[in-house]
């Protein structure tokens, strides 16, 4: 997820903004699966000693579906409560009976993020090296995209970083290194070349460190390009991943901020470049 990096109107109504057009799309990635389970449904700060209602849940939900509207078209900076509370058409005594503030519905809606990115993660497939590893591997993409634009205007927010703190921000590198090494494995699995990550790597070390001081591609790879450790090129297919990781978020984050750009045929080539960039010769 970069740094750098809706419901709210009708669709087809004649005054659609753009971010209206956005939460419609990122409601029907919700009904198609894109959206699991909500972790942000439990509410804020205020609400976590208690257990919510069917009706608590509804008033979370709709104050959350109001704040992303508002951080999507306006920018979290210039989103206040009273606008958040408007567009959801209930009070300020009910906002914080379920959220402390902005910064706390912000976190909520972000851990539906990570949680969402999360489960993508462990659904990355094992791509072997034929028609039908490549299909799977779009279908991969095409489901990551899905996902990137529910949450897209969450995403924009996180260059702000002292809305999230460091320890949510850690919490974005450990999975997204997480997501790398799930690439790798799935990407390599089938020619027998990927091997665990170091322990501490696996338990958040790199995250706070980086992918060479973390000791994944350090460790295993040696200063002639072979593996140190004997994982031959398994440092580079790490390295690849985080690559083409990056290349991915870059082309939905351009997507999210209205960037033009044709969708299937773009998910089409980026599949193509990370099947060819780990079925080289």
């Amino acid at each position: 997820m970069s740094r750098e990096a809706c419901p709210g109107a009708v669709p087809g109504d004649a005054a659609e903004t753009p971010a209206a057009k956005r939460a419609a799309s990122a409601a029907r990635n919700r009904a198609d699966g894109a959206r699991p389970k909500r972790p942000s449904l439990g509410g804020g700060r205020p609400a976590q000693d208690r257990e919510l209602r069917a009706q608590g849940r509804q008033t979370v939900s709709r104050l959350l579906e109001a704040g992303l509207a508002e951080f999507d078209e306006r920018g979290f900076q210039a989103v206040r409560v009273d606008d958040i509370v408007r567009r959801a058409r209930t009070s300020h005594g009910t906002f914080y009976l379920y959220f402390s503030n902005k910064e706390d519905l912000f976190k909520a809606l972000l851990r539906d993020a990570l949680h969402d990115m999360a489960v993508i993660t462990d659904a990355f497939p094992v791509v072997t090296r034929n028609a039908a590893g490549r299909a799977a591997l779009r279908q991969w993409v095409h489901t990551f995209c899905g996902t990137y634009a529910a949450h897209s205007a969450v995403i924009r927010s996180l260059s702000q970083a002292e809305l999230v703190g460091e320890e949510v921000w850690g919490d974005g590198l450990r999975l997204l290194f997480r997501l790398a090494e799930a690439m790798t494995q799935g990407m390599t699995a089938a020619s027998g070349e990927w091997r665990p990550a170091p322990a501490g790597a696996r338990d958040g070390q790199q995250a706070a460190e980086g992918p060479v001081a973390g000791g994944t591609v350090a460790d295993s790879t040696g200063a002639d390009g072979t593996g140190a450790d004997g994982a031959g090129t398994a440092g580079h297919a790490e390295l690849t991943a985080l690559a083409c990781l990056m290349m991915l978020e870059r082309v939905n984050y351009l997507w999210s901020v209205e960037v033009r750009l044709p969708r299937e045929e773009m998910v089409d080539r980026l599949t193509a470049i990370m099947f060819a960039a780990f079925n080289s010769p």
